[in-house]
Order: C-alpha cells, then sequence, then structure tokens
C-alpha cells in the first residue's frame, strides 16, 4: 500500500486529509516526524518513530502466530504505550483489535472472549487471576505482557519493516464491547472510516468545534475499551500530536499530567472534572497549558460548568453518540458552554452532513439539521 504524501496544515491547525486508515497514520508520521513524542505513559514515551516500528514487529509476530487477517485479538489490561503499539499492529496485519474492559468479571472476559472467536490475547500480570478463573477456554495463544520472556520476547525476533497492508477506510480495525445493561455485552465492529469520520466532518466547513493544533499534548482520561478513548487517542495520533495515557483516572494524578506535561487538550467526563476540582490545593495554576476540554457520559450542570470554567480556564466541548456512531454523533460546541445558555439544556449540534432523529414511545419525529448552525 503506498504511504499518503504529506499535506499541508492551516493556521496550525493539524489536519492530514490523506490520511484514511491507521495504517496510514503510523507510516505517514514516523516518516515526516518521527522524533516527536507519540505517546507517554508514566515514565516511559514512544517517538512516533518507535512506535511505527515495534507496531509493525507486531504484525510480523501475529502472522507469523497464524493469526490472518480479520481473526480477532483481544487485549485485557489497563493503558500502557503497549496498548497503543498493538493497536497499530493490528491495523497493520489487518487484525481486529478487541479490548476488553478490565473491571469485568471472569464470565464476562469469558462472553467476550467467546463471542468475539478472539484468537489470541494479549495479558498484563495484573489479571493472570481472571484468566485461571475464566469458565471457557482462553484463546489458543496467550502473550503476557510483563515478564522479560512474554511481549517483549514474543516481538522482538520479528522485523521493523512495514508488513504488506491492504487496509482499506472500510476495513473492520477494532471491535468494541458495549456495557450490556440489558444483557451481556455486545460486539461493535469499527472499521478504520469510524475514527476520521468527525476530524473530516469539522474540517469539511472549517469548524474548531474540536481540533488538534501543532504542539498539542493531549491527555487520554477515559479507558481504552471505551470507544470514548480508543477516538480520542486515534484523533490526537491522526493529528500527529502527544498522546498522554493514563494507566487509570486518578485525580491527583491527572492534575500532576497536566501541569508536568503541559497537557493542552482532555478528553473526560464530568465526574472526573468534579473529582480534579475537589482535590486538595488544587488551583487555576495547574492548567495553565490547557486550552479545550473534551468530554461525554453525560451533561455537564451549571454549576460544575461555572466552577470548572473559573478553575481550568478553557474551551468546552460536549460530545454524545454510541459506540455504534464510532464515539459521538453530535457536539455541543465551546460557543455554549455559557452558563444559563438555553443550548445547555441540549446533548449537541449534528456535525456536517449528519441528521439527528427524536423520538418517543407514541410518536416520533425526523429532522434534518444544517450542516452548520446558525448563531
Amino acid at each position: 500500500m503506498a504511504e499518503p504524501s504529506a499535506s499541508p496544515t492551516s493556521g496550525g491547525r493539524q489536519y492530514h486529509p490523506r490520511l484514511r486508515t491507521l495504517v496510514d497514520t503510523a507510516r505517514f508520521h514516523a516518516r515526516h516526524q518521527p522524533d516527536v513524542t507519540a505517546v507517554v505513559c508514566e515514565d516511559r514515551s514512544l517517538t512516533y518513530s518507535r512506535l511505527h516500528r515495534e507496531s509493525n514487529r507486531i504484525a510480523h509476530a501475529l502472522r507469523a502466530a497464524g493469526v490472518a487477517p480479520g481473526a480477532r485479538v483481544a487485549y485485557l489490561g489497563k493503558e500502557s504505550e503497549h496498548y497503543y503499539e498493538i493497536l497499530f499492529g493490528c491495523a497493520a496485519s489487518g487484525t481486529v483489535l478487541v479490548p476488553i474492559n478490565w473491571r469485568l468479571t471472569a464470565p464476562e472476559v469469558s462472553h467476550i472472549l467467546q463471542d468475539s472467536e478472539s484468537e489470541l490475547l494479549f495479558l498484563e500480570d495484573e489479571f493472570g487471576a481472571v484468566l485461571d478463573r475464566l469458565p471457557a477456554a482462553p484463546p489458543k495463544t496467550v502473550v503476557r505482557l510483563g515478564p522479560p520472556d512474554g511481549f517483549a520476547a514474543w516481538k522482538a525476533e520479528h522485523p521493523d519493516s512495514d508488513p504488506d497492508s491492504s487496509a482499506t477506510p472500510d476495513t473492520p480495525v477494532a471491535q468494541l464491547y458495549t456495557s450490556g445493561t440489558t444483557g451481556l455485552p455486545k460486539g461493535v465492529v469499527l472499521a478504520h472510516r469510524s475514527f476520521f469520520a468527525i476530524r473530516d466532518a469539522l474540517a469539511s466547513e472549517q469548524l474548531d468545534w474540536i481540533d488538534w493544533r501543532a504542539g498539542d499534548i493531549a491527555l487520554v482520561g477515559i479507558p481504552g475499551f471505551h470507544v470514548g478513548g480508543l477516538w480520542w487517542a486515534t484523533q490526537n495520533f491522526n493529528a500527529g500530536v502527544t498522546v498522554v495515557a493514563m494507566r487509570a483516572f486518578a485525580p491527583r494524578d491527572a492534575i500532576d499530567l497536566i501541569r508536568e506535561q503541559g497537557v493542552t487538550t482532555a478528553c473526560v467526563v464530568p465526574a472526573m472534572l468534579r473529582m480534579m476540582l475537589a482535590e486538595p490545593g488544587v488551583e487555576p495554576d495547574d492548567f495553565a497549558t490547557l486550552r479545550k476540554i473534551v468530554y461525554g457520559g453525560s451533561p455537564i450542570s451549571e454549576a460544575l460548568l461555572e466552577e470548572s470554567l473559573a478553575m481550568f480556564g478553557s474551551e468546552f466541548a460536549q460530545i454524545y453518540g454510541l459506540t455504534e456512531t464510532g464515539n459521538t454523533a453530535v457536539c455541543l460546541p465551546p460557543a455554549d458552554h455559557v452558563p444559563g445558555h438555553p443550548r445547555m439544556k441540549a446533548a449537541g449540534h449534528p456535525y456536517p452532513g449528519s441528521a439527528a432523529r427524536s423520538s418517543t414511545r407514541t410518536a416520533g419525529s425526523c429532522r434534518r439539521e444544517p450542516s452548520v448552525r446558525s448563531a
């Protein structure tokens, strides 16, 4: 597959329209900005060049293990740089990543492994006991991330060259499981285009509701097994900026990371904002570099918005959607985040090219929204 050529950015906005798959993303940034930091986790970091090379090794290792394109590859673990190596490794090999919620019980984990027919499982040592309690047999291959003779050795003997790839925007790349509030978790298959569509929609109308700028450092507060966390991370990788991954969200850790790493954007849920605001000794200077917070999962109350505007000093954008929509279907832009603004009661506005439908149990109505909202 030919690599997309370089494309200019505008006004500091990082938008590379020729990138259409995550395979494109890894190759492009490894070539054009190899020494830029791609991901930071705890005291470790990977440049775009290193992320690309390690993901290539994983792709070759998966093929050597007999995991064919289209096969499912599960991941049970917390956030780390390895998670993103595996994501791009799956993309390069044509396999489909199945991230599993590490908070689930053994029977729930087993259901996902069986339902997805995962052929290989990447497992953090912390969750080894879950493997022992599975009611059904685990995948035929289990690669443990912790031991020296585990993950590192498993991929080390394979080349870091680009594997052949036939990925297109419609090729499946991830299978995420919904919460299963009315039954067992249900798998949702997302193609590469799911991680590029909103970027393209916003750029088509020059909208900066959510934007990515040169030099951005993006905090991922939502777990990667959730579509929100995975979507936010991929948006920043596509833009070629730095992703700061948290093993698991903790308010004090988040505040320290924002201050120490110079975080400029973040994706969280309102409860996380409330937790950071409640930390003893927190002050506006801790967030001096922060320019935009993207949040979802629930609305933000007027009281929390007022307090957040005063403390964080940044713009806010609300996203709302489903796993099936590739995370976000509508967005409440920063301009609407004014206490008392009537639009603060809304979930958001459809992205350009999208339509919204509202209905009740007894009646339904369908309204197509304009691509660009009037003020």
